[in-house]
């Protein structure tokens, strides 16, 4: 009824007192549901009130601890052409096993003998070498030699001049008495012919006297003439003394200059011996390159050039290699807003690609598939993909991890961060508030006797 008449029935007659109005208006609708619901918002306003771990969730890979553990390549150092290969795709290999053989390309090694040609060229330039020693040596005899020699024509020389000097102290002394003889005679005939003037003496007395005087006279001449001889020779010993130090000198330079051009030489030919020998090594651990060898033990993974006569530059991937033994890791990527809230030796959940999981992040207790970690390595530098790298390894004191996982497969990580009720973390959630920052328990402590 639409209730638009005056005459409203339900005011003059009572429903309640029917069968069927005691039915419809007495009766409770939704009676259980409405219990469910009461019981519902009971229950959910409890459970805001239960602790929630907070965590921090990425995608990674699983890798090696180590880094020499981890997959590589194997290059050839030189350029080559592929000749035969040893393994296949699959294979063990050991350390140094050969993997292919190879030749080269380069026409300055085509020669198969160039480790022997180049040895027979070290042999020769060192006779060389030895020849020029023994040229040194003979010179510096020879320089010896002379030097003995001058030595000796100096000392005979100067032995000479010491002679001269001493005959001119000779003929000085000659020469004065020479002198004094003269004017002795001098005076005697002076004398003699006044004697003889005045009638004292006889003419024959006074050409006596003459006579003597003249005899005097050229004695001193004579002593004169052999003094200014001595001079001479006093002189001559001098110059030829001058004259066997200057040629000995000649000589003595020239043979040292002889020495030194030998020992230029000899030097200059140590220094191609050294460059031969230089040479014959780098063809030697060349031509051992030749064998491209496993630089660990591991398995083939893949050649990345394949086939035979495949030619190739140095330092080009060949082939793949993984170790034989390794540390499986794991790196996962956080956001740079998240890198303050991870530390060393953090616990980290795992969940490997592949393996079934059940997984409450805010309640790791009650997860189930996953595995235990710890962070061991944070990077410093962002990387490409705009996020930092974390490197974790097995946790010890957890389940062992899958022996079937390989390197390379994905895997989630749930980083364990501080326990805070549900409603915090709904309300952190719902305004887009990172994580509570905080520190590990020894790290405060550290920072509180720090403080002290």
């Amino acid at each position: 009824m639409l209730n638009i008449s005056h005459n409203q029935l339900n005011k003059k007659v009572d429903l309640s007192t029917y069968k069927s109005g005691k039915n419809i208006l007495d009766k409770s609708y939704y009676k259980y549901f409405n219990r469910f619901l009461m019981a519902g918002a009971i229950i959910g306003f409890i459970a805001l009130f239960l602790p929630w771990t907070q965590n921090i969730t990425g995608q990674g890979l699983v890798t090696t601890l180590k880094p020499n553990q981890r997959p590589q390549t194997i290059q050839s150092q030189i350029p080559g052409r592929i000749e035969e290969w040893f393994v296949q795709e699959g294979d063990f290999v050991k350390k140094g096993d050969t993997v292919l053989r190879i030749s080269e390309v380069k026409s300055d090694y085509f020669d198969d003998k160039l480790v022997e040609r180049t040895n027979q060229q070290i042999q020769a330039k060192s006779s060389s070498v030895n020849a020029y020693q023994g040229k040194i040596a003979a010179l510096n005899r020879q320089v010896t030699a002379l030097i003995n020699e001058e030595k000796l024509k100096t000392e005979q020389t100067e032995n000479k001049f010491l002679q001269s000097k001493l005959k001119v102290q000779s003929d000085s002394i000659d020469f004065e008495a020479a002198k004094t003889n003269f004017s002795i005679a001098e005076r005697q005939f002076k004398r003699i012919q006044t004697l003889q003037d005045e009638g004292l003496k006889a003419v024959k007395d006074v050409e006596e006297k003459r006579l003597k005087l003249q005899e005097t006279r050229a004695k001193l001449l004579s002593q004169e003439n052999k003094y200014l001889a001595s001079k001479n020779e006093v002189i001559n010993s001098q110059i030829e003394l001058s004259s066997i130090r200057a040629q000995y000198t000649d000589k003595i330079s020239k043979a040292q200059s002889d020495m030194f051009s030998a020992q230029s030489s000899q030097f200059d030919t140590e220094a191609q011996v050294t460059k031969l020998e230089n040479d014959y090594t780098n063809y030697k651990v060349r031509n051992s390159l030749l064998y491209v060898t496993a630089p660990q033990s591991g398995y083939i993974n893949k050649a990345l050039r394949g086939g035979i006569g495949g030619t190739f530059k140095e330092g080009e991937d060949l082939v793949g290699i993984m170790p034989e033994k390794y540390d499986l890791a794991i790196e996962t990527f956080v956001r740079p807003i998240d890198l303050p809230l991870l530390h060393i030796n953090e616990k980290v959940r795992v969940q490997f690609d592949g393996w079934p999981a059940i997984i409450f992040s805010g309640w790791p207790n009650v997860s189930y598939g996953t595995y235990g970690a710890k962070v061991v390595a944070i990077e410093r530098f962002i990387s490409d993909n705009g996020k930092y790298r974390v490197l974790l390894a097995p946790d010890e004191t957890d389940h062992e991890w899958p022996e079937a996982i390989r390197v390379g497969s994905g895997a989630k990580t749930i980083a364990l961060l501080e326990d805070v009720p549900i409603w915090f973390e709904l309300w952190r959630q719902i305004n887009s508030f990172p994580p509570n920052y905080y520190q590990p328990e020894n790290e405060k402590s550290i920072s509180k006797y720090n403080k002290k």
